[in-house]
């Protein structure tokens, strides 16, 4: 009977895999797609991701820890620019493979700075060329895979359509392959580290950045006041900090339109991620400068995990 025991326990595999790239490079569209479900919240802005997130993909003997991270980036050297270089770059001192994103065709300094966080690795790196669903001929790819491979000689190379899914089978599977033995971290129906409350934050703010985007791409973060279960209905109330007065004109629009529209969006969005009905008020309030200002990010949730 132990033998068989020892046998079940050491042929499961766990392991950590991080999801590398350049803002926008479609890191948490290919996270949602792999686990069949969102959690991570997604917007054609870069800078969307803010912290490290990680979704949790259990098949039958395998538990793969995703870990989101935000874009790696230049410029823009604000307090809040420097804690998400830190969030992605500090990762990679931990993982068990890293899944480093590019796109198809373009590329700029932003993968540069990523390309040189690769270089320090010690463990496997696959490449994954994403949207090659966009491409306009296989030349074109066959030319990025080309210097790519030149490049990273060591590295697994997959072009993939975090969008489609096309040949995400494939990425996954190498992934699964590199898991080191070991018992799974976390119950297999979780999907995700991350609490209730920090997903229906984000759920406000990515309604926020897909409806003002231009206007207001990263002046503003979003805090859960209260989240209290009576039984039938959820009550959320929260507040959405901008940096300027301006800013709480433009979130709030005209006769507050603009704001009921996002907190109906959201809702929609929770009342699913909850499986409840949700009651949601939100608040909006001037903190100025909160992104620039180490205390208020962290007093925000902006935290080194």
């Amino acid at each position: 009977m132990s033998d068989s025991h020892e046998d079940s326990v050491v042929s499961t595999r766990c392991g950590y895999a991080a999801l590398i790239g350049r803002p926008n490079v479609g890191k948490s569209t290919l996270l949602n797609y792999l686990l069949g479900q969102k959690v991570s919240i997604t917007s054609r802005k870069p800078q969307t991701t803010r912290h490290r997130l990680i979704g949790i993909k259990t098949n039958e003997n395998t538990q793969v820890l995703y870990v989101d991270t935000p874009g790696i980036h230049d410029g823009q050297k604000k307090a809040i620019n420097r804690y998400m270089n830190q969030t992605a770059v500090s990762v990679l001192r931990d993982v068990d493979v890293v899944v480093w994103m590019t796109d198809r065709a373009s590329w700029n300094e932003d993968d540069e700075k990523a390309r040189d966080a690769m270089r320090e690795l010690g463990c496997p790196l696959i490449i994954a060329v994403n949207k090659i669903d966009l491409l306009a001929g296989q030349d074109v790819l066959v030319k990025k895979l080309t210097e790519l491979a030149e490049n990273f000689p060591d590295a697994e190379l997959v072009p993939i359509s975090a969008t489609t899914g096309e040949n995400v089978s494939a990425l996954e599977a190498l992934v699964n392959a590199v898991m080191p033995p070991g018992p799974f971290l976390f119950p297999d129906d979780q999907i995700t580290d991350r609490s209730v409350r920090f997903m229906v934050a984000e759920t406000v703010r990515e309604k926020i950045i897909r409806q003002l985007g231009e206007e207001l791409p990263y002046a503003v973060t979003v805090q859960v006041d209260e989240f209290k279960d009576d039984g039938k209905t959820i009550h959320i109330d929260m507040t959405v900090y901008v940096e300027r007065q301006g800013q709480k004109v433009i979130l709030i629009g005209k006769s507050g339109q603009r704001l009921k529209r996002i907190g109906t969006d959201a809702r929609t969005d929770i009342e699913s991620l909850l499986s409840r009905k949700v009651m949601l008020n939100l608040w909006v309030k001037v903190k100025s400068g909160w992104s620039d200002d180490e205390r208020a990010l962290r007093s925000l949730g902006y935290r080194d995990e």
